[in-house]
């Protein structure tokens, strides 16, 4: 099928390069902007969505999803894995686990599928590659770690506003050996991302607070 790329990888433009550079059109750099004036970013690291277009055959990512997504049309967390792996996304970088590749999934998944389609792995990939290039101005020495404070550093360049306890705790839940592994970095930026969203659009007011009821905060929290 024209488009599609061999043995798996992808097509010219594609993330296939040694650190896996930016893919067609997609965005790159810390996420989030500054905070507004007068106020704090309570919803950090905010994406344009894409979902709701029509899939464009002729787009340089259309040929190799269809590769990954099989008869379906969708991506679960086993081909999103080894899409990833065979991307060369990570380069020398901890390849992701299936875990990871399950709440990048869920962070996009907003009918609970279990499966992203096109437009969603695009905005995937817009996500992936800020969080990569963030991730890559504090680890210089190409380690593949940070350390607790640049982790903090990075966390504050995507926008969020977080009180040093909730750091701190995120901190001990995502480091390794007092570091954190590119994988659980982005484990981070996915689980901040998406209970950010939720809370965003339960808080209608713009207040910062909202209220659960008991079995939204569990689908909330738990599919993530």
């Amino acid at each position: 099928m024209p488009g599609m790329p061999a043995q798996g990888m992808p097509p010219h433009g594609m993330p296939g390069g040694p650190m896996g550079g930016p893919m067609p059109g997609q965005m790159g750099g810390p996420m989030g902007g500054a905070p507004p004036q007068g106020g704090y970013a309570p919803y950090g690291g905010g994406y344009p969505g894409t979902y709701g277009a029509p899939p464009a055959a002729n787009d340089p990512m259309w040929g190799y999803f269809t590769a990954i997504a099989g008869q379906d049309g969708e991506i679960d967390a086993e081909e999103l894995q080894r899409c990833l792996t065979q991307s060369g996304f990570t380069g020398s970088y901890t390849p992701f686990s299936l875990d990871t590749c399950r709440i990048m999934i869920a962070m996009l998944d907003r009918d609970f599928t279990g499966k992203m389609g096109f437009n969603e792995f695009k905005e995937l990939f817009t996500a992936l590659n800020g969080w990569k290039q963030n991730f890559m101005m504090f680890d210089q020495d190409r380690s593949g770690t940070v350390e607790p404070h640049e982790m903090t550093q990075a966390i504050g360049a995507m926008g969020y506003r977080i009180s040093p306890q909730a750091l701190n705790a995120i901190m001990k839940r995502y480091s390794k050996s007092g570091r954190i592994f590119f994988d659980d970095y982005v484990a981070c930026c996915v689980k901040l991302r998406a209970l950010t969203e939720n809370f965003r659009r339960r808080d209608t007011m713009h207040q910062g607070s909202v209220t659960f009821q008991y079995d939204d905060f569990i689908l909330c929290t738990m599919a993530i």
